[in-house]
This record gives structure tokens, C-alpha cells and sequence, in this order.
């Protein structure tokens, strides 16, 4: 079974985007002065066992951000990591969970290394990978790896041809680029347009990364984007703050919002019925310990959505 097929098996699933620290809530400002951290620097303390934790809790994927360099203008760092090196590293500590990226810039990178980065973190997990990528947002980082902004569409779309191929004939006659993928290809998932048509990315693309929204705006998007690309699954994510009172109500703030378990779960019924496949939690505005946050959303969330079981 693909990491694909795997993220959807049993209907919609419930994933983490790391970093798995709450450095944006409003007890953490401290914390990141006393420690020297930049803004939007996570703390990276934690990260080893909140992976395991998630792996055993029965998340189905954790996600990673690729933020090159540290903008201030933008003011987040992501999970500060380099992607594919920290992938290596999470294939080796944890056993089930799905390993995705949301989402590699293509075009600042070197198009055969990022095949051989990504087939080898596929190796390494067992076909756990799920590579998303995506044109980049960020014209100060363009002339700095010494690549053309304006021409990122054109560029995207020859690395989506290049792993399509896998380096087909960009390599003499007898020259191979190893390791494979352990998956039979690799799922490709886009975010945003990428420069691109949306018919384009509807037919040469695996599936769609959207920007976070309310299940009204996701049965809107998802509807279009179905319009282009059949039943190919379509993931976001939701900004969470889960409050400790069960029964509070959700309360929207910007890419999510704050309430109960019960709040949750009736947000991510809406999502479903509004035609996400896969949902990643963004733990970075919680108030509460991610650890106590993540094993009570697994406890009380995840068997809602849960596998059914073989008979």
C-alpha cells in the first residue's frame, strides 16, 4: 500500500504539523526571550519524544514546513530543521506514522539531489513519504541560492517531468540515480497552484495541500479542485488551541481557532462532510502542554475517525 493509500485508508485522517512546540502562545513569548530564540524560532527540545509520542498515539502523518533561510519579515522558522536531513532522522524514530512535507520548494533546489533525498527518506521509512511541493513564496530567497523568481513556474514543472521519469533522459546512457523509492512512485502533493493552471496541476499532480480555512471555505475549494483532478484527496490543516473545558465552544481565530474536544471533533465532522480527506493539527497557538493536548485528542478524537476493523 502507497503512503497515499495509506493516508486515506478507513476515510479521513488526522495528522500533526510540526514543529511540535507551542512557541506562538502567550505563555511561551517568555520562554523564547529567556532562551535567546528569534521570533518564530520553536524550541527543538522536545521534538524527539513528541514524534514517538504521535507515532504511538495512532497519528497518521506529521508534516514538515521547508523555510530555508529565516526571513524576518515573515517571522517563522518553521520547524528550523533542514527538511530532508530531519526527515532521515524522524524514518529512524518513529515505526507507523506518515512522513509529508508542506511543502519543498522546488526550484531553489538541485532537481537529481532532491530525488536522491527523497528516495531515501523513502527507503529509509519504508514508503512512508509523502512529498509535497510547491513554486515558494519568498522572493529574498531566489537571488541568494542564485535562482530566477520569475521563472519558478517553468522550473516547477520540469522537476514535476524529472521525478515523473525519474530523471529519465537528463542522464547519459547507463548513468542511474539510486536509491528508488521504496513506493512504486512517489506521491506528489501540490501546494497552492505552484505557478501553474489548475487544470495542469489537476492532471500531473497526486494530491492537493490548501491553505487552512472554515469547512465552508474547504467544500468550495475542494469542490473545484475535485472539478480538475477526480477523487485525488485533498489535505489542509487547522491552527488549534484546545481548551481544557471538553464543552467549550469554538471560538475562529486566523487558520483555526480555540475550543473543547467536542468543538474539535465537530469542526473535523465538518471538514469531512465538506470533502477534506486529511487534516493536520498546528499546535503552535496552544496554551496547553502538547504532550497532555495530543494524548487527550487521541483518547477522545481520533477513535471518531478511526481505521475500520479487519473482520
Amino acid at each position: 500500500m502507497s503512503a497515499l493509500e495509506r493516508l486515506q485508508a478507513g476515510g479521513f485522517s488526522i495528522g500533526l504539523e510540526l514543529p511540535l512546540d507551542n512557541d506562538w502562545s502567550s505563555t511561551a513569548h517568555h520562554a523564547r526571550g529567556a532562551a535567546a530564540r528569534l521570533p518564530g524560532e520553536p524550541d527543538m527540545q522536545r521534538h524527539f519524544e513528541l514524534a514517538q509520542l504521535a507515532d504511538r498515539l495512532g497519528y497518521r502523518a506529521l508534516w514538515l514546513r521547508d523555510v530555508p533561510l529565516y526571513d524576518p519579515s515573515f517571522g517563522d522558522a518553521a520547524q528550523v530543521f533542514e527538511t530532508f536531513s530531519y526527515l532521515g532522522y524522524l524514518a529512524a524514530a518513529t515505526k507507523n506514522i506518515l512522513l509529508g512535507t508542506a511543502a519543498v520548494v522546488l526550484p531553489l533546489r538541485e532537481p537529481l539531489l532532491t530525488l536522491k533525498s527523497a528516495a531515501t527518506v523513502d527507503q529509509l521509512s519504508g514508503g512512508r513519504l509523502l512529498l509535497g511541493v510547491a513554486s515558494g513564496d519568498r522572493p529574498v530567497e531566489y537571488p541568494i541560492f542564485g535562482r530566477d523568481f520569475a521563472s519558478r513556474g517553468a522550473s516547477f514543472r520540469e522537476q514535476i517531468a524529472l521525478a515523473r521519469s525519474w530523471a529519465g533522459q537528463a542522464l547519459p546512457p547507463g548513468v542511474q540515480l539510486i536509491p528508488r523509492p521504496a513506493q512504486q512512485q512517489l506521491p506528489l502533493l501540490v501546494a497552492g497552484l505552484a505557478q501553474q493552471s489548475p487544470q495542469w496541476i489537476g492532471e500531473h499532480l497526486d494530491g492537493c495541500l490548501a491553505y487552512p480555512g472554515a469547512p465552508q471555505d474547504h467544500a468550495a475549494r475542494s469542490a473545484a479542485w475535485r472539478a480538475e483532478a477526480g477523487n485525488k484527496p485533498y489535505i489542509s490543516f487547522i491552527h488549534l488551541d484546545l481548551a481544557e473545558n471538553p464543552d467549550e465552544p469554538l471560538r475562529r481565530h486566523r487558520f483555526g481557532g480555540r475550543g473543547g474536544r467536542k468543538a474539535l471533533a465537530a469542526e473535523l465532522q465538518a471538514m469531512q462532510a465538506a470533502g477534506v480527506a486529511h487534516i493536520g493539527l498546528h499546535l503552535r497557538r496552544n496554551e496547553r502542554p502538547l504532550d497532555e493536548t495530543m494524548q487527550e485528542i487521541a483518547e477522545f478524537v481520533l477513535p471518531g475517525f478511526a481505521l475500520p476493523r479487519a473482520a
